[in-house]
């Protein structure tokens, strides 16, 4: 149980009476290890993909399951070691045909997807349980468990019908991210290049920013471009949240943002979760042998995108791409690297406007941080390099928690 470290020195003083102003104080924070450290503050990570694996037969979140880089990275007995108190819990639908049919198939899947995160807390009670509030987050550590929120990445799920948002709302969902890897009804991708620019949010985008704000919902600009980020920031009335992004300035990919928008992200309050998908944080060559079974399955599938593929293709296609990837897996970037991500990102803007967002079990994880149970050694880097406890506690949680509380006072407005 974490936050209760401090306590017991305190009560000894208490005791001694009149014999403890003898005695002089402790700093805790100078005396301290970073792991202990690491154990007694909040910590939270803002983009974790592992309801994808709920439902899979081969896959129990109560053991310890073997890790999978990219793939089974978060399991109970991981965070434990990891000291991960928990974060947000992803409901991830891929991006569609934008039509009525294809929106309430979307929304379906999405629902089945939290239902998952729902009968896992259900089953775990004293593990896990469902958070609705930053004040929530704070009591459910202090009781011991792992907090379950819920956040929604790529909102094509909800069509055109923003109603449908409340909908979520009421499950426990508290950030939610408009868009994926393709243009859809909402936004901008920054990733789908081919596609006609929309100039950001659309329409329907802006009152699903506006609508978000109503509930008290946090936005995510993560996977949106960078016109899109904009829009987002000059709508909402709560700053931004990146859930797992990366900065331009190291790797210039288009998912990764650049040092004036980041600036902009902090001045608005806002905060960017540091991304750890390899090919997201430095430029990764594909064995040869990877890259001609892709262009072969590509070809079997006449170049479609998997987007575009019927439900019972696209199974095919990710069965065959499970095993290519598995043959020929990519090679892995590093600790070094990421930190080196998080650093600059700290340099740009600080410790009030940083935070994690891995991407764990959606793709992330770098040689020398494989899955959650090895986040300590981010927490010992930086204390290395100078942050305190204090900048911890915002890097871990904080900025977080203070977004979200920002959200409430918002949606009580």
């Amino acid at each position: 149980m974490k936050h209760f470290l401090p306590i017991l020195p305190a009560l000894i003083l208490a005791a001694c009476g009149a014999e403890s102003d003898q005695i002089d104080p402790v700093d805790h924070a100078e005396t301290a290890t970073p792991r202990e450290i690491h154990e007694r503050i909040l910590v939270m990570d803002s983009h974790l993909d592992t309801p994808a694996n709920l439902s899979k037969a081969d896959f129990d979140i109560i053991a310890d399951n073997p890790t999978q880089m990219g793939q089974v990275q978060v399991d109970l007995p991981k965070m434990q070691r990891g000291g991960l108190d928990g974060g947000f819990w992803v409901i991830f639908t891929p991006q569609g045909p934008l039509d009525e049919a294809s929106y309430e198939a979307a929304k379906q899947a999405a629902l089945t997807r939290s239902d998952d995160i729902i009968a896992m807390v259900e089953a775990h009670p004293d593990q896990f349980e469902l958070a609705y509030t930053a004040d929530d987050a704070e009591r459910i550590v202090a009781e011991g468990k792992r907090i379950v929120f819920q956040s929604i990445e790529n909102s094509y799920p909800l069509g055109t019908d923003l109603t449908v948002l409340e909908d979520f709302y009421d499950r426990g969902v508290r950030l939610v991210g408009p868009v994926h890897f393709r243009d859809n009804q909402f936004a901008d991708s920054a990733t789908d290049l081919s596609a006609t620019d929309l100039g950001g949010l659309t329409p329907l985008g802006e009152e699903l920013v506006r609508e978000a704000n109503r509930l008290g919902m946090m936005v995510d600009g993560s996977h949106a471009a960078d016109s899109t980020v904009e829009d987002i920031m000059d709508i909402s009335t709560t700053p931004i949240v990146l859930s797992h992004s990366g900065v331009k300035s190291l790797y210039d990919h288009p998912r990764n943002i650049p040092d004036d928008l980041l600036r902009r992200v902090a001045e608005n309050g806002g905060v960017i979760q540091m991304n750890a998908l390899g090919s997201y944080i430095e430029n990764l060559e594909p064995p040869v042998e990877r890259t001609a079974a892709l262009e072969e399955l590509a070809a079997s599938f006449e170049g479609r995108s998997p987007f575009d593929l019927t439900d019972e293709e696209r199974e095919q296609y990710m069965v065959r791409r499970g095993e290519i990837d598995s043959a020929y897996p990519m090679p892995l970037s590093s600790f070094e690297v990421f930190m080196d991500q998080m650093l600059y990102a700290l340099e740009i803007v600080g410790p009030d406007h940083v935070g994690m967002g891995a991407d764990w079990d959606g793709g992330g994880g770098v040689a020398g941080m494989e899955d959650v149970s090895f986040l300590p050694k981010v927490t010992e880097r930086l204390m290395e390099e100078g942050y305190t406890e204090a900048d911890l506690e915002k890097i871990w949680g904080g900025n977080l928690l203070r977004i979200m509380r920002q959200a409430e006072a918002a949606k009580a407005q």
